[in-house]
């Protein structure tokens, strides 16, 4: 106030005049003169302030509290002013620093949290642990005494009267007097408000109750501190009512739940509940809200009007339109659900949940939240809550790109309750809910799990066991000794020929167990050549276990031959020829399997290892279960006997796995989860954030301090959702070391050193984090960046690596750690993030395990607080694995086995259903497969149901046809989608799609909308990136949707062409891509070709453009290793266009225009010597031609190198050159012979072209009359070497009865066979 007087611009002093008691005057005089000191306030307010700390993971224990209250000015003062602060002499004489009281005050301050239910304080070891209602407390500000308050006095059966008495005894408000000329207005608003208040008007909580609901009811007050007080209660109603309604939620009480969202949301829209929900929308008339809610009429009822209804029931007629508007602006969404029992004790419910409204950005903003919940059958108990975001993007457009997945597992209690409720309920909107019930009338629970093997204490055997001296020494030069898993299956395996099934955690060696079996078969004298196919789930798992078991066995009884599969039809079959044991994934023997009954060597199989088997349950489940289905299959029809042994993590159900595959009940060992070589400790934290990215960001330091807690010496492998947050994550661990002040403290190794390493480096940011002791391991990184990471882990130079979730089945390296971060994904095409499975979180538990370095091991899994218990359950339980052949595969199944005539009629399809594991579990969870009873005549209805939709949809697609209702056979499409292995969905759409006319722009938008692509991941915020490569394609199209994988294989593919440089994850989405597309691209000839349309050179056209990444319009120069459109232009001006002009050139020439080092020479001179030079020869057969005779044309390729190459006959086919496809290629020619003038193809015939020559004799239909024809030669994989050949003219006499309609369909056919 003093410091008002004066007025600098226009006096020169100013005069203060204070008028007090005579005793005070000194005091007031020594202010003017002497300053006070500013005095700390903190101890009012510890205890919240710690407990904010405690949530946010700052200070764990009571040390780190007294650390940290070294950093407050409460510190600085009591070290100046002890007295004040009560800090007695005792303290100061030996305790400079005061850490003595620091401690006293934190502990005093964690007592009184414990006290308040805030935290768990464990007064022995100092440790403090958060606990829910520290979590609410410390997120919406509220005071360690109120939720004590409310601690005490909330109860499971609240109603809404006794929650508002509830808010009005917070601490907040305890502040807050009734004033004496208050009473008169209290006494009467207390008559006008419309809940009942019990205490009097003398007491405060009456008043605070009043003013809240004098707020709600937007009634006028007249006292002004009155309407002061209401503001402060208004303004804090939010915060403390969210925060109550969170304490019902995490109880799981559902009545008060519901009724304080409910007043959260009054007193946020300043209405009641009774009132009309129009009163919601900004700038409604007030006389159209008074009309709606005179009428008391429902508001659900209001969905089902028109405007002139509407206008007519609220009797204002011109209303009607803008009541209309905006009831269907209201948030109102659809609910579905789909029940499925797990196990006895856990149901899993598929939620599709779709938005039933007008989105508009003035009201709706760009998302809105609800709340999930689920309750028991009496509406009270809370079984599951979860969050639920509706964004903007999501409710227009499309109507399959609105539907949302969410997928919750609640639990289930015996005797069975007749019903759940699920509800959805707006977290911001008043009477905005959906409720389902979920009736369990025909629910019928799984049988029982039977219980695990038990892990008996076993002498591990000597090595001499195996009764051969070179088994021996495979095992004695690697090992100390086997586990105790390996010894008590080792009879089983090596002893007897019987079908085994071992079931145990990942890392407990099962890998040796599959070993058993591959020496027993070898220990048999009287088999000449035995074949065993071992079959992993992903192509980089197979490429190890060919590499492991080339070093292990290669020398082995004068060598044995470890081959893996490609995929390519021909060369797998030699593969197939060659080898003593193939590697490959379910889909490639499948591939090799379907057509055994051509196959020797797929009937005289002689044993078949199934390792990772419990994927049976995964994605790749169906093919895999085909594959084991029809090994049984086989060998029952041949009566050749086949040995199958499966190994997998514990199965809960692994009994009826084990029987399924053939397995003797003593031939099954189910060993539980917790017999693992070393014991595993396993922590699990939750998290309660809804928002991906900040989870991302929490995890990170609660990641670090497990490092530093349980592991600061050992290795640790740290698991992120994708490849970008594994590069965030190792910076942040980077940034927590810092903070430590240790940037190093992860590094093992002289950094000098590691330098050398660190050269040979191609990513930056990698070479960054390993120099200080931290790497990264994503499936997009460089190859040779993956060996030295590998590497530098395993020898202990750096500590940390932080892998992606893709590398958990391809990371060649264990440590004594493992942490997971986080347990969800995006899942683009559903717009969600979703969970994990099962199998690779115990894949992922499985590295941490190293039995001859550490005594037992660690997992820290970090996941959300809604999936903790399932977590739990299942990381100690069997894993319970169902098929999903029926919803996923079956289809193509039956196509197969129709093209290989192994099905012929309806009752051969029932039959060879019998075989699978989905036969298997049928009858075991019948619900699970949508079978409500057990009894044998509803089992063999619903399978007859089943195969009868199953071929009725591939009727519609073209693909097979049925004669007599129940003899099937298959169709040319039918034929071409088996042949191919390409789904029965894709080959319908080719048919129906391409036309004669279709060009470039066409065939690429038909490829690309292939479901062989629906599996491409779509990551978050990727359009930009998709964005930006489409501005810059060439070829634009109208359905550009940046969240389908179709559109985004178009744009991959046209990248390719341009060689684009993309971003790591699109390399890893576009080799994916062109993995598949030459497959359908050979497919798509077919069809077209069965059309007899000329235009499936086209097709052929873009698998050069495929193979060679350029475009059609491209010099065919483009293909050559290191030509740069610099080189390109030099070489044009010297008139050289063609690969086969730059062959011609003189040595000298060459070298000089070419300018390049002798390395790019070399690739460049095996880029040319691969490159074909065909030369074609052909003559017609001589005689007389008629129409109703097939006319044969000779056609003789040769490679012109017959003369040179002479004595290299056994050398391997050639193989395409090809810098920027993925997969080995072997060029394929097409021979078309075709009419360019109808546009007509009259013949066509694909082969593969060997050392020496070869002769086709290709058979054409002609009808009467004079024909130009032109033989066409096509390559699949080069370009610039293609064929074209005006073949005579040809007379053709008419026949005796010439029948021309079906002209070309038989010699199409042929074109599959010989392919």
């Amino acid at each position: 106030m003093l410091g008002r007087a004066g007025r600098p611009q226009y006096d020169e002093f100013g005069e203060g005049i204070i008028i007090t008691n005579h005793s005070e005057l000194q005091y007031y005089l020594s202010l003017m003169n002497q300053q006070l000191p500013i005095e700390s306030q903190l101890v009012a307010k510890l205890a919240d302030n710690l407990n904010a700390e405690i949530v946010l993971g700052t200070i764990r224990n009571r040390d780190e509290a007294v650390q940290w209250l070294g950093y407050t000015y409460l510190y600085v003062r009591m070290l100046r002013d002890p007295v004040l602060y009560s800090v007695n002499a005792d303290y100061l004489d030996d305790d400079p620093h005061l850490e003595q009281k620091r401690a006293d005050i934190a502990h005093s301050a964690a007592v009184l949290l414990e006290k308040c239910n805030l935290i768990k304080y464990d007064r022995v070891s100092g440790r403090f642990q958060s606990t829910e209602l520290g979590r609410i407390a410390s997120h919406y500000y509220v005071t360690h005494s109120s939720m004590a308050t409310y601690n005490q006095h909330l109860k499971p059966t609240m109603s809404t009267i006794e929650l508002f008495r509830v808010f009005a005894l917070s601490n907040e408000f305890r502040l807050i007097p009734v004033r004496q000329d208050e009473k008169l207005e209290l006494s009467k608003l207390l008559e006008k408000v419309p809940i009942p208040v019990k205490e009097s008007v003398d007491e405060p909580a009456a008043k605070i109750n009043v003013l809240l609901q004098a707020y709600i009811s937007g009634l006028t007050l007249e006292g002004f501190a009155l309407v002061a007080d209401m503001v402060y209660v208004q303004q804090s109603a939010g915060r403390i009512l969210r925060a109550m309604f969170e304490i019902c939620l995490k109880r799981g009480w559902a009545i008060p739940a519901r009724a304080a969202l409910d007043m959260c949301k009054m007193a946020e829209r300043k209405m009641w509940n009774s009132m009309t929900p129009l009163r919601q929308f900004r700038g409604v008339p007030g006389d159209v809200i008074r009309k709606a809610e005179a009428k008391q009429f429902p508001w659900y009822r209001y969905f089902d009007l028109t405007p002139p209804e509407l206008g007519e029931l609220i009797g204002i007629q011109n209303a009607g339109r803008l009541v209309h508007r905006l009831v269907h602006q209201f948030p109102k969404l659809d609910l579905q659900a789909h029940v499925q029992p797990i196990t006895r004790s856990l149901l899993r419910i598929d939620l599709t949940i779709t938005p039933d409204f007008q989105w508009e950005d003035r009201v709706h903003g760009t998302a809105q939240a609800f709340w999930i919940l689920v309750e028991d059958v009496d509406g009270e108990i809370i079984l599951f809550h979860d969050t639920f975001l509706l964004r903007k993007q999501y409710t227009t457009g499309k109507s399959e790109d609105n539907e949302h997945s969410i997928t919750l597992t609640v639990p289930m209690f015996e005797p069975v309750p007749p019903n759940y409720y699920i509800s959805l309920i707006a977290d911001r909107w008043l009477q905005s809910e959906t409720r389902l019930p979920v009736s369990f009338k025909n629910l019928i629970l799984p049988e029982k799990f039977p219980q695990p093997t038990a892990l008996l204490d076993l002498q591990p055997p000597p090595f001499s066991v195996l009764r051969n001296p070179e088994f021996e020494r495979i095992y004695s030069s690697s090992i100390p000794s086997f586990n105790k898993i390996q010894t008590q299956v080792l009879e089983a395996l090596y002893g007897s020929d019987e079908n085994v099934f071992v079931g145990a955690p990942t890392g407990s060696g099962k890998t040796i167990c599959a070993e058993f079996a591959l020496l027993r078969l070898w220990s048999k004298k009287d088999q000449k050549h035995p074949r065993a196919v071992c079959i992993l789930p992903y192509q980089e798992m197979v490429d190890q276990r060919v590499k492991e078991w080339t070093a292990k066995f290669g020398e082995l009884q004068g060598g044995k031959e470890v081959v893996s599969l490609t995929g390519d039809s021909s060369t797998d079959l030699r593969q197939l020829q060659i080898g003593h044991v193939i590697v490959c994934t379910p889909t490639q023997w499948d591939m090799v399997s379907r057509r055994w009954k051509k196959r020797k060597h797929v009937q005289n199989l002689a044993l078949l290892i199934c390792d990772e088997a419990h994927l049976v349950g995964g994605e790749i489940g169906p093919t895999y279960e085909i594959v084991i289905s029809r090994t049984r299959y086989v060998s029952k029809q041949t009566e050749i006997e086949t040995r199958i042994v499966a190994l997998s993590v514990s199965l809960a159900n692994a009994r009826d796995f084990g029987e399924w595959m053939g397995a003797p009940a003593r031939a099954i060992y189910n060993f539980p989860p917790s017999a693992r070589p070393l014991d595993l400790d396993i922590h699990l934290q939750s998290f309660s954030i809804p928002h991906f990215p900040s989870l991302m960001i929490t995890m990170s330091k609660p990641a670090y301090i497990a490092i530093k807690e349980y592991s600061p010496t050992k290795p640790v492998i740290i698991f992120t959702p994708s490849r970008k947050q594994s590069r965030m994550t190792a910076n942040d661990i980077l940034s927590h070391c810092l903070a430590d002040d240790d940037q190093d403290q992860f590094l093992n190794y002289d950094p000098e050193q590691l330098k050398q390493h660190l050269d040979h480096v191609s990513d930056q940011d990698l070479v960054e984090c390993l120099s200080h002791g931290v790497g990264f391991y994503h499936e997009a990184l460089d190859k040779q960046d993956k060996k030295i990471v590998e590497r530098l882990f395993e020898a202990g130079a750096i500590q940390v690596l932080i892998a992606s979730r893709e590398t958990a089945w391809s990371l060649p390296a264990s440590s004594y750690m493992v942490i997971i971060m986080g347990v969800q994904y995006f899942e683009g095409r559903e717009h969600r993030y979703a969970d994990y499975p099962v199998a690779d979180v115990l894949q992922m538990m499985g590295h941490a395990c190293r039995p001859t370095v550490d005594e037992r091991s660690r997992c820290v899994l970090m996941c959300q607080q809604t999936r903790k218990d399932f977590y739990r359950k299942f990381l100690n339980e069997g894993l319970p694995i169902e098929s999903h052949l029926p919803t996923h595969f079956l289809h193509d199944f039956f196509l197969a086995e129709i093209a290989e005539e192994t099905i012929e009629n309806k009752q051969d399809a029932i039959d060879i259903l019998t075989w699978t594991f989905f036969y298997r579990r049928l009858t075991q969870n019948p619900n699970y497969y949508n079978l409500n009873n057990i009894s044998h005549q509803h089992l063999s209805d619903h399978l007859s149901e089943l195969v009868e939709s199953t071929l009725a949809d591939l009727v519609t697609a073209h693909c097979i046809s049925i004669e007599d209702e129940v003899n099937v056979g298959k169709l040319n499409l039918g034929w071409i989608a088996a042949y191919y292995n390409i789904s029965y969905i894709t080959i319908d759409v080719f048919s129906m799609s391409i036309t004669e006319k279709t060009k470039l722009k066409g065939l690429l938008e038909i490829i690309s909308s292939s479901t062989e692509f629906e599996s491409i991941p779509i990551r978050k915020h990727e359009d930009v990136v998709l964005r930006r490569i489409y501005d810059r394609v060439p070829v634009k199209t109208e359905n550009n949707r940046y969240e389908s994988p179709a559109f985004k294989s178009f744009l991959l593919l046209q990248a390719h062409f341009s060689r684009l440089q993309l971003p790591p994850d699109l390399v890893t989405d576009q080799a994916l891509v062109l993995s598949k597309v030459v497959n359908l691209l050979h497919a798509c000839v077919d069809v077209m070709a069965s059309n007899a349309y000329l235009n499936a050179m086209g097709a052929m056209d873009l698998a050069q453009m495929c193979v060679q990444a350029a475009w059609e319009s491209d010099s065919p120069l483009k293909q050559i290793p290191h030509f740069e459109p610099e080189l390109i232009k030099r070489c044009k001006s010297k008139g050289i266009d063609s690969v086969y002009d730059l062959m011609e050139m003189e040595d000298e020439d060459r070298t000089k225009l070419l300018n390049m080092t002798p390395g790019q020479l070399r690739d460049v001179a095996a880029f040319v010597n691969a490159y074909p030079s065909l030369e074609v020869a052909h003559e017609f057969e001589a005689g007389e031609y008629t129409s109703t005779e097939p006319v044969s044309l000779k056609i003789t390729l040769s490679s012109g190198e017959e003369d040179e190459e002479e004595d290299e006959e056994s050398q391997s086919e050639p193989v395409v050159i090809a810098p920027f496809y993925p997969i080995k290629k072997i060029p394929n020619w097409w021979l078309v012979v075709g009419d360019p003038q109808s546009r007509q193809l009259i013949g066509i015939r694909r082969v593969t072209i060997p050392k020496k020559s070869l002769t086709i004799d290709l058979k054409l239909t002609l009808g009467a009359g004079t024909h130009k024809l032109h033989l066409y030669v096509i390559c699949d994989s080069f370009m610039g070497c293609d064929h074209d050949v005006a073949l005579e003219p040809i007379q053709v006499a008419q026949g005796d009865d010439d029948d021309s309609d079906e002209d070309d369909d038989d010699d199409e056919d042929e074109e599959m066979n010989d392919a």
